[in-house]
């Protein structure tokens, strides 16, 4: 009906992993390039007699080998921070850190942190590692409203480094649950369509496919309690068929006030018995987001323009924004919308006639082809 959302539209998935590389090998490059240059030749006579006069310096009986948390308080310095190394563990000698941070002088780069270390780490591996500040031991990941399944794996995969296939055995094989989830047919990627929320996660580094996965299911499954579904059941329609139709406004809207209006077109088509011609379904059917493929007559159930009834499934993610407008669709006598700007503005129409000079005046403007 209208023109489908541009793909450029979500933002670009670049990869977390690919800035903590760069940082980490950058880091490690010059910090460990500094070390060598400053200490290399002097971290084994030089700081030992460095010690001999230094009444900072105090020791302790380390066992090497054993992992501990550290936290390093902000604005911490050198001299604190080797004492808690010390209480903590890591190092037997207070005065050998003192020595290493002046002769390298980064006394004021210490960052402030929670760290993973391994008691007896060699003082050089510790400097590096305080230079470059803690390791986080958790990531977030972005779930983007309006992904298709497929997309959503690919962002999982990519942002998490499990490998895909691990991601789609764990909602193949059920590992994953939903209270949506049709299981009287064979389960595919496409059952599990609309059913895992867009929102911004926070994992464990240590979280597998199975956790990532059912804690968006989980997440889709809270906020469809929060809706009030109670207005769509006279009319005949479930919860779930709420998600199918959240989903088609989520592909087919870019504005945020004009959700329940798109809400209203849908309930009113269905309403008549009229073709829903949604172009989103089509481009859903056909597997693909590029408009120059789009054949209103392809044969699927997703197919809006050659049947008269809601897709079997949703069509891609759904926002909460969505899900609401599916739920309390606005009082219109819409029954056509048709893009009128390039930010994604509408305009809506009753009659037949009305949309039609609607789409003329879009061509006129080079809004519409």
């Amino acid at each position: 009906m209208s023109s489908p959302p541009d793909p450029d539209q979500f933002p670009r998935r670049s990869s977390p992993w690919s800035l903590l590389r760069l940082l980490a090998v950058a880091g490690i490059v010059v910090v460990s390039a500094a070390f060598v240059i400053n200490l290399g030749s002097r971290m084994g006579e030089e700081v030992a007699q460095r010690l001999e006069g230094l009444e900072t310096s105090t020791t302790a009986t380390l066992v090497t080998g054993r992992a501990v948390e550290v936290d390093i308080p902000f604005g911490s310095s050198a001299t604190r921070v080797a004492e808690i190394l010390m209480e903590a563990g890591v190092i037997a000698d207070s005065g050998l850190l003192l020595a290493a941070v002046q002769d390298a002088g980064v006394a004021g780069s210490i960052q402030a942190g929670t760290y993973q270390l391994t008691t007896g780490i060699s003082m050089e591996q510790l400097l590096v590692e305080l230079l470059a500040g803690p390791v986080a031991t958790t990531y977030r990941i972005t779930v983007f409203a309006g992904l298709r399944i497929d997309e959503i794996l690919d962002l999982l995969a990519e942002a998490s480094r499990i490998e895909r296939e691990q991601f789609e055995n764990a909602l193949l094989n059920q590992v994953v649950t939903s209270v949506y989830l049709d299981q009287s047919a064979p389960v595919t990627l496409r059952s599990w369509e609309g059913l895992l929320f867009p929102d911004t996660y926070e994992f464990d580094n240590d979280a597998d496919a199975p956790q990532i996965l059912q804690r968006l299911s989980d997440t889709m499954e809270q906020r469809m309690s929060l809706v009030d579904w109670s207005g769509i059941a006279p009319l005949g329609f479930t919860p779930y068929q709420g998600i199918v139709m959240a989903s088609m406004i989520e592909s087919e809207v870019r504005l945020a006030e004009e959700r329940p209006l798109v809400a209203s077109v849908i309930f009113n088509r269905l309403g008549d018995g009229t073709m829903l011609q949604m172009d989103s379904t089509v481009l859903y059917a056909l597997d693909t987001r590029d408009v120059a493929e789009f054949d209103p007559q392809v044969d699927s159930p997703y197919n809006t323009y050659r049947h008269s009834r809601l897709p079997p499934a949703p069509i891609s993610a759904p926002s909460f924004a969505s899900l609401q407008a599916a739920a309390q669709p606005a009082a219109t006598d819409f029954r056509y919308f048709v893009l009128a700007s390039a930010e994604g503005r509408h305009t809506f129409s009753v009659t037949f006639e009305e949309h039609q000079a609607a789409i003329e005046k879009s061509r006129a403007e080079g809004v519409l082809p």
